[in-house]
């Protein structure tokens, strides 16, 4: 570990501010996590675990006061019992357990609770401090019987309300209260019927239905696990039905009956009573409010908090809406709270208010300090509630005020300054912050350290690295004060200095570039007024490994041979590897690849071959590499030949006939075109496996005899198979049979392991021999174990052909000597060599102790802990499992389900981080050990909390009501807070028609609002808004948004009186989307806003920053083709609308499909085309002209007119009857268009007339567009009203015109 040690200035005591700000930016002494180091360090007493401070105990057992502590030397312990010393030693009941402060009662052996009620508070001391832990409150549980009271049956008319009080006996702690009958069911409830807070049973009104004699109330004790049942109560409800029956029933006919009906009324509170009531809760409470109405028909509760909002995702309703529940309450909660009960007759409300207090809580707790000698620190202990709490200080448990002195100490309120502290300024500090709810108490340590300097980076620890590549040379250290190191090389070197060496703090050497004479000794030397000690390291600089001749680019033709060469030189002392890769993955595993010391051959290659070939040099310190690419090409043409398998061979024959070898030969069959290249031979056991045929061996295919290696005891049967390049021939026919002389078995079982499937047995296991291993008849095994390391002879069984045996009744897990030997009716098999194993495994005894949680960051925790003996591990230790798991989000609704995650560190590791956290949430986590049969008890679970950090962004920004210089915002909360949101940030800033920004403002708002009306802004004027959330961690991402005022009254035509239409609320363009081909784009996109807008597509390289090019679109239509694209570039293009306070639509990229390859001349650069297109220009010119003037000979139409009044044509008036173009007709005698229409009779206009038409472009229209892609009308129909008066348009008011008007 390296350590990182750094020292503070001496500063006069007199400028005590100036002390503490140069305090808090420098850091004390930290002492390196090395286990050797920190055993042999003193440290004053640290408390790791003490019992709560309010304590209820079961009275029936033994009472147990935790308090641990750490410490060097060990600490001793000391207990105080209502503010007075107790001594344990006169208590026969009392027991302290060794080597620890915790304390045991003895209540099962005739001692009792009551008597050891008090306040207790535990003292660990040692010669550098005493450490206290909190006052700890002892009290038993209680849970008192239910006083007898007489119950008079409760008579209730049926509508009316009712209240069973429940007044459960006072216990400790309160009871848990429920209402079920005599059959132990619980009692239904509903809006009508409901339990309040105080356990009484509320109708808000009865129906018959409620009328019952057990209405019992329960009061559940969990702490002794006791219930208590209160007397049952009785109802009766009278229906109006039911009593006018009984009067009719006892009055004559002239008398005059009859209840009134039920009658319906509005709601009144049966609890709080009044109108308004108070309540004071505390800082991280839950909130409990609560509002119970009577009426008829049943109220519905209703909850509001005056001025402000409830709080998000804290804020929950029980109880049928009746109980208002608010976790983690803070001083923002306190306020007016009102619930409001309504009917359809009415409705009563009451107002809660509510005022939240706070007991303490830490800002800054105070942190263990570890001083050198003669430095300065400072112990700061912060914290807040309401009230404000008082800060105390004690030294070693003392108050401070009455403590010893010590010059070197310094109090000053809620920071203790210490200055040129000695070795005896050693103690620990209590922090006390109290107020009238509640005390918080933390320790922490000065450890003034006096330590000679110790290297902690092993001796003549090597260094190699590669020449021209930096070298880190490590000399970690420790020392108090902090030591001075130097660097020498070699032994009698002079000191390192210069440019060319790097001194980091931690101590390491760094030379940026070592060469080759930079090897040798480096030594390291650390001193300071205590000592000095030096280590010696060495360094190596070895030559880079090169390819001196890399492969290269090679063409070969298919079936032919083609050879890569990669020669390298390397540094003599390392040694390389070379490995060839095709297509930056492993070669094909085909025997066509010969891999040779410095090439790479491909035999008769294919066209599957074809790619790149890298061949990689790795050494243990650098790798080097080299590609070329392999292009495989068509053979010339040959004639055709049919290849084939070949022939199977015949004519198997056997000679030389041995009891452990014969020789076998045969005559190939035809090869078909394609050489043999190798004979397959497999064999039959016809005594062991009749039917199945095993590989023996194979030969090459110029080889027709063959010398085999028989086993005993087996009738061999063979046959041969011949390959080549097409593939394998049918097998040839079986060769006669020959059974071989049984032996004794050549060889053991193999894999031979022994384990335990139980605590108590040993599981002997192996890998039975096959049939022709056995060598003859009768195949047995002689299996044999002794515990290892004990002095104890061989145990052995004879079993039969089987594969396991199970020795039952030994320890658990421990080692064992195993054999197991073969043997047949001839005999044994050599003696077998021995095996260690284990016997069965049991779960670990103990868990793992001292379990840390390190918070690291609001995502982040390392978890620490000890390891466990050995010897209770019961088993192979596999490692450690950590359980954590969400408990609760500190900033909005806990989930309900909690999911466990669960990480396994393997080996004998002491800590592990645990990634993915959420921030400001509260976890728990316990570690287990792990051994091969399972896990081991948990240890405690461990709370710790994440920090908070920065919200996400809000959910969402929406912008509504625009008037003339005001827009309403409104809001969502983030998903993620990550915390306690404290406020918004709204930023805006106008945008003009140049799309240049206005000044920037910026507004804070509180986190309890969710929208905002802004007001005097300017008129028909587009704003940016950038909107985030802030907790005391920072500020969140930021969403954005834009939006328009509307215009000035004077230019905007109003609509007409009826017409109920809802207009957009500003102009949007949104969805842009391209399809790119080579050298054009078809650029698409939805508006939404006023009609007959005049877009424009804007578009440029991306990444360039040359400006935007601008092309019009003909039309208000919603798609463009962009043409002259280069192909393969990437492109950025955005939408926009004129006159439209200039708004554009968010950018969107594009790239152009790759140039095709293409070995013709561009004919649009030759000359005579050139002078061809002129020429169809000026001809098409001339035409133009004179259709022109034919046509102003066929009179005025109409339409003229409007074509002149509007540029585009795709604003024309609509038919009322079928939504189609208006048709126009000459002045009055309704004739069709002349010869001058610009459209055919049958209203079609040909593709080829349209270059932008959808029909290019796959949208399926039948070419009803022209050269703009606008609808075009036939001009035929009725003339059209006549003009208005004025100035005015003769077109329907439309929100284009008049902001063409304005402008």
């Amino acid at each position: 570990m390296q350590p990182n040690i750094m020292m503070k200035k001496n500063i006069p005591a007199s400028k005590a501010s100036l002390v503490l700000f140069l305090c808090q930016m420098i850091s004390a002494l930290d002492v390196p996590l090395d286990s050797k180091l920190l055993e042999e360090l003193s440290q004053p007493p640290t408390i790791t675990q003490q019992s709560p401070k309010d304590y209820i105990v079961d009275p029936r057992e033994n009472i147990v006061i935790q308090c641990e502590a750490k410490g060097k030397p060990p600490p001793s312990f000391s207990w105080t019992r209502n503010g007075t010393h107790f001594d344990i030693d006169k208590d026969a009941q009392v027991t302290m357990k060794p080597n620890s402060g915790t304390l045991v009662v003895n209540i099962m052996n005739g001692g009792k609770a009551e008597a050891y009620e008090g306040v207790y508070q535990c003292t660990a001391r040692n010669e550098r401090g005493a450490a206290i832990s909190n006052n700890i409150v002892i009290r038993p549980s209680r849970s008192p019987l239910w006083t007898k009271e007489k119950l008079e049956p409760n008579h209730v008319r049926e509508g009316d309300s009712l209240v069973l009080h429940c007044r459960p006996p006072v216990g400790l702690p309160p009871p848990i209260i429920f209402w079920m009958d005599n059959a132990f069911q619980r009692l239904p409830q509903s809006e009508r019927v409901s339990q309040g807070l105080n356990g009484d049973l509320y109708f808000s009104n009865v129906q018959p239905e409620d009328t019952r004699e057990d209405y019992i109330c329960y009061a559940r004790f969990n702490h002794t696990q006791t219930i208590q049942q209160k007397q049952p109560i009785s109802v009766k409800v009278f229906s109006m039905d039911s009593l006018n029956d009984t009067i009719a029933a006892n009055l004559s006919d002239t008398d005059i009956y009859g209840a009134k009906p039920v009658t319906e009324r509005q709601p009144i509170l049966l609890t709080p009573t009044g109108s308004t009531s108070t309540k004071v809760e505390l800082r991280g409470n839950v909130l409990l409010l609560e509002c119970i109405a009577a009426g008829l028909p049943t109220p519905v509760i209703r909850w509001i908090k005056e001025g402000g909002e409830l709080p998000a995702n804290r804020t929950f309703f029980e109880n049928f809406k009746k109980t208002l529940k608010i976790i983690d309450v803070s001083e923002a909660d306190s306020g007016n709270y009102k619930c409001i009960a309504r009917n359809t007759l009415g409705s009563v409300h009451h107002i809660i208010s509510v005022t939240v207090k706070a007991a303490p809580y830490w800002i800054t707790a105070p942190r263990n300090l570890v001083l050198s000698p003669g430095e300065d620190g400072t112990l700061i202990c912060r914290a807040n509630g309401n009230p404000k709490p008082n800060i105390s200080w004690l030294a070693n448990g003392v108050p401070i005020a009455i403590a010893p002195e010590d010059p070197s100490r310094k109090v000053d309120g809620d920071t203790i300054i210490f200055s040129h502290v000695q070795e005896r300024s050693s103690a620990v500090y209590q922090c006390n912050a109290s107020n009238e709810f509640g005390y918080l108490l933390a320790n922490a340590f000065v450890n003034v350290l006096a330590e000679p300097p110790r290297i902690l980076t092993p001796a003549n620890k090597l260094y190699q690295v590669i020449a021209d590549s930096p070298a880190l040379l490590d000399c970690a250290y420790f020392g108090s004060p902090k030591p001075e190191i130097e660097w020498f090389k070699g032994v009698k070197g002079s000191i390192l200095r210069g440019n060319e060496y790097v001194f980091h703090d931690n101590g390491t050497l760094e030379i940026p570039v070592a060469q080759k004479d930079s090897t040798g000794t480096y030594t390291c030397v650390a001193r300071n007024e205590l000592g000095k000690i030096q280590n010696e390291v060495q360094l190596e600089v070895k030559d880079p490994t090169m390819i001196i001749k890399q492969p290269e680019y090679k063409v070969i033709q298919r079936y032919g041979q083609v050879s890569f060469e990669c020669i390298i030189k390397h540094d003599s002392t390392l040694l390389p590897t070379v490995v060839w890769l095709k297509d930056s993955d492993e070669l094909p595993d085909d025997e066509r690849f010969l891999v040779g010391k410095d090439n790479l051959t491909i035999m008769n290659v294919t066209d599957k071959d074809d790619g790149t070939y890298t061949c990689i040099v790795n050494t243990t310190l650098d790798s080097v590499s080299a590609s070329a690419v392999l292009t495989v090409v068509a053979a010339p043409p040959t004639p055709a030949i049919i290849y084939a398998r070949p022939n199977p061979p015949f004519d198997l024959e056997l000679t030389g006939q041995l009891e452990r070898s014969v020789e076998l030969s045969w005559i190939p069959g035809d090869e078909n075109n394609s050489p043999i290249t190798n004979f397959v031979i497999e064999y039959e056991d016809g005594l062991h496996e009749p039917g199945v045929w095993h590989y023996q061996t194979e030969v090459p295919g110029t080889q027709t005899t063959v010398q085999l290696k028989l086993s005993p005891y087996v009738n061999y049967s063979f046959r041969v198979i011949a390959v080549n390049e097409i593939g394998r021939s049918q097998p040839s026919e079986p060769s006669e049979q020959y059974l071989t002389k049984s032996a004794n078995p050549d060889e053991n079982p193999s894999n031979v392991q022994g384990t335990g499937s139980e605590p108590d047995n040993l599981v002997i296991t192996w890998e039975s021999l096959k049939g022709f291993q056995s060598n003859g008849p009768g195949l047995q095994y002689k299996v044999s174990w002794r515990q290892k390391d004990v002095d104890d002879e061989w145990t052995s069984v004879i079993v039969a052909n089987v594969s396991k045996y199970i020795v039952s009744g030994t320890p658990t897990f421990v080692p064992y000597e195993i054999k197991v030997q073969a043997l047949n009716d001839l005999g044994y098999a050599p003696e077998p060599s021995e095996v260690i194993g284990h016997s069965g495994e049991d779960l670990p005894m103990v868990a793992p102790g001292n379990v840390q949680v390190h918070v690291i960051n609001s995502t982040l925790a390392k978890v620490h802990w000890d390891t466990v003996p050995l010897k209770t591990v019961r088993g192979h230790l596999q490692g450690y499992k950590v359980y954590y798991w969400k408990v609760q989000s500190l900033s909005r609704r806990s989930r309900r389900h909690v999911e466990k995650n669960i990480l396994t560190f393997r080996g004998n590791k002491t800590f592990g981080m645990l990634p993915g956290l959420e921030p400001y949430s509260s976890y728990k986590l316990n570690v287990r050990v792990v051994n091969g049969k399972g896990e081991g008890p948990a240890s405690p679970d461990k709370v710790f909390k994440t920090p908070e950090g920065v919200p996400s962004s809000p959910s969402f920004l929406k912008i509504t009501n625009p008037t003339l210089d005001s827009l309403t915002l409104e809001w969502g909360s983030p998903t993620h807070p990550n915390g306690v949101l404290i406020s918004y940030t709204l930023k805006f800033q106008p945008i003009n028609n140049t799309h240049e920004l206005g000044p920037l403002v910026e507004i804070r708002i509180p986190a309890n609002e969710s929208s905002l009306v802004l007001k005097n802004l300017n008129y028909s004027t587009r704003y940016k808004f950038y909107f985030n959330a802030q907790t005391s961690v920072g500020s969140g991402t930021q969403i954005t948004e834009e939006a328009v005022t509307i215009m000035d009254e004077a230019g905007i035509l109003r609509p007409a009186v009826g017409a109920g239409k809802v207009q957009p609320l500003y102009p949007r363009i949104r969805n842009v989307t391209t399809a790119a081909a080579e050298t054009y784009a078809n650029i698409s996109w939805e508006y939404e806003g006023p009609d007959h807008a005049n877009f424009y597509v804007e578009y440029g390289v991306a990444g360039s920053k040359e400006d935007w090019k601008k092309e019009i679109v003909n039309g208000s239509r919603s798609f463009f083709v962009l043409k002259g694209l280069t192909p393969g570039t990437a492109y950025k293009v955005r939408v926009g609308a004129e006159g439209l306070s200039g708004f554009r639509s968010s950018e969107d990229v594009f790239e152009t499909g790759p140039a095709m390859a293409s070995r013709q001349v561009d004919i649009a650069t030759q000359g005579w085309f050139i002078g061809l297109m002129c020429a169809v220009a000026l001809l098409i010119l001339i035409l133009l002209i004179v259709c022109f003037i034919r046509r102003n000979k066929g009179g005025k139409y109409p339409v003229k007119e409007k074509e002149d009044a509007h540029a585009d044509p795709e604003i024309q008036p609509m038919k009322e009857d079928d939504g189609t173009f208006g048709e126009y007709s000459d002045a009055e005698d309704h004739k069709p268009l002349k010869k001058g229409s610009r459209t055919p009779s049958d209203r079609t206009v040909k593709k080829e007339d349209s270059d932008d038409s959808l029909v290019d472009y796959g949208e399926g229209v039948n070419g009803q567009f022209n050269e703009d892609g606008s609808f075009i009308g036939q001009y035929s129909g009725k003339k059209e009203k006549e003009p208005a008066e004025g100035n005015e348009s003769s077109e329907a008011p439309s929100p284009v015109n008049a902001m063409n008007s304005f402008v």
